[in-house]
C-alpha cells in the first residue's frame, strides 16, 4: 500500500509540474452531446454528530454506484451533486445548509468534496436542503431525464418550522424531480416515520440502512487495476487553465481512495476505465473523442502543455492519438479485470451472514436501478 500510494503521490507531483496557459476569452466549441439519457442525482448528506459512517460509506461507495450507472445502455449522460447539512459549522441564517458542489460531470470534485466532509452539531433540516436543491439546481430540462434526490439522515425529517416537506414534495413533483428519503436507523423506528411520509408525498422510495454497515470486499484483482489506474493517468494530454488543477485532482482522488482500502481504488480504476468517466474540459484525447471537429492543430502553442510544445503543429494531432490509443488499451484491460472482479465479489456475498443491515450503496444502486426501468433504462445486475 505505501508504495502506491508514493509513486500517485510522485505522479501528482509531476502532473502539477505541467505548464499550461489561459484559454482565451472565445466560447470553446461545444461539445458533442452522447447518446443516452440524462441522469441527475443530488446527495444530501446529515453531518452532524453521530454521521461519520454515512460519510465513509458515501466516500468509499461512490465509484461502485458510478459503476453500476455505467452499464446502463445506451450509457447515460450522468451529473453527480452534493449537498451537506446539519453541521454547526455551516451558516445558521440557511439552516446549516451548504452546497457542496453543483451538478457536473467531475467525479473527481464530488470525491474531493466527499473526502473533505466533518461532522459536528446540529439540527437537521431535510425540508430545507431538498427544497434548495429543488432550486439551485440546472436540473436537465427534458421530460425523459431522470432527476433523482437522495437525502440520508437520522433524525426526525420533520424539524424544520420555516420549510414544510408537503410543500417541498409539491415543488419536486411540478419540476419532475423524485425526492428518496433514506432513514439511518431501523425502519420500525419512531422517527422513521417523517421519513416514509415524505417519501409518500414525493413518490418517491423510503430506505433504511445501517450507515456503519459498508462491506468492502477484497480481490484478487485489486492491486492491478488500482495500478491500471494510475497508468491511466499517463495517457492524460492537458490544455487550458484547468489542467493543472485538474491532474493534480485526479492523483489525489486516487490517493483517497487508496487510503479508503484497496477495493475502494479498485472501484475508482474501474470508474476511469468506463464510459462514465470523462475530462474534456482539460484533457484533448477526451476533448477530441467528445468534439471530433476540434482542431488542434489550430490550438495556439502557449495553449498546449510541454508534451504538445515540442512538436510541430501537423504533429501534435498524431501525439493525442497515439495516447488515445494507449489509454483504450489500458482501459481493455480495467474491463476485462472489473469483469473478474464483479464475479469474485458476487460469490463473496453470497457467503455473508443473513441478516446484517442495508448499506448506503445497496439503497442508492436499487431504488437508482427501479427508477431509470421507469424511464426506460435499463441497468444490467
Amino acid at each position: 500500500m505505501t508504495r502506491f500510494l508514493l509513486s500517485v503521490s510522485a505522479l501528482a507531483l509531476v502532473l502539477a509540474a505541467v505548464a499550461v496557459a489561459p484559454l482565451p476569452a472565445a466560447d470553446p466549441p461545444k461539445d458533442a452531446t452522447p447518446a443516452g439519457k440524462n441522469i441527475d442525482v443530488v446527495i444530501c448528506l446529515d453531518c452532524s454528530n453521530s454521521m461519520d459512517g454515512l460519510i465513509n460509506s458515501a466516500k468509499t461507495k461512490l465509484w461502485a454506484i458510478v459503476n453500476d450507472l455505467a452499464k446502463a445502455q445506451p450509457t447515460p449522460n450522468l451529473r453527480v451533486a452534493l449537498y451537506s447539512y446539519g453541521n454547526d459549522n455551516y451558516d445558521k441564517t440557511v439552516g446549516w445548509v451548504r452546497k457542496d458542489v453543483d451538478l457536473t460531470t467531475d467525479l473527481d470534485t464530488i470525491s474531493a468534496k466527499l473526502f473533505a466532509l466533518t461532522t459536528r452539531g446540529g439540527t437537521e433540516y431535510v425540508a430545507r436542503v431538498t427544497r434548495d436543491a429543488l432550486d439551485q439546481q440546472k436540473w436537465a430540462d427534458d421530460k425523459e431525464s431522470l432527476k433523482l434526490i437522495f437525502v440520508c439522515g437520522n433524525e426526525p425529517a420533520s424539524q424544520d418550522k420555516e420549510v414544510q416537506l408537503k410543500d417541498v414534495a409539491e415543488k419536486a413533483t411540478k419540476q419532475g424531480v423524485v425526492i428518496n428519503p433514506i432513514f439511518c436507523g431501523p425502519a420500525n423506528h419512531p422517527e422513521s416515520r417523517d421519513w416514509k411520509e415524505f417519501a409518500q408525498l414525493c413518490g418517491g422510495k423510503f430506505s433504511n440502512i445501517d450507515q456503519d454497515h459498508a462491506v468492502t470486499i477484497a480481490t484478487p484483482m485489486d492491486k492491478q487495476l488500482a495500478e491500471l489506474s494510475g497508468k491511466l493517468n499517463t495517457t492524460y494530454v492537458g490544455y487550458g487553465t484547468l489542467a493543472r488543477e485538474k491532474a493534480v485532482n485526479q492523483a489525489a482522488q486516487d490517493v483517497n481512495a487508496a487510503s479508503a482500502a484497496p477495493s475502494v481504488a479498485a472501484a475508482r480504476g474501474m470508474t476511469k476505465g468506463g464510459a462514465l468517466y470523462r475530462n474534456p474540459d482539460w484533457d484533448l484525447v477526451d476533448k477530441l473523442e467528445s468534439d471530433p471537429k476540434f482542431d488542434i492543430t489550430k490550438v495556439p502553442e502557449d495553449q498546449l502543455c510541454d508534451e504538445l510544445k515540442k512538436l510541430k503543429p501537423e504533429e501534435r494531432l498524431a501525439y493525442v492519438q497515439d495516447m488515445a490509443a494507449k489509454r483504450k488499451a489500458v482501459q481493455k484491460e480495467i474491463a476485462e479485470l472489473g469483469v473478474k472482479r464483479e464475479a469474485y465479489i458476487r460469490e463473496e456475498m453470497k457467503k455473508q451472514a443473513a441478516g446484517t443491515g442495508k448499506a448506503l450503496d445497496d439503497a442508492l444502486r436499487a431504488t437508482i436501478r427501479e427508477q431509470a426501468a421507469a424511464k426506460g433504462v435499463k441497468i444490467p445486475e
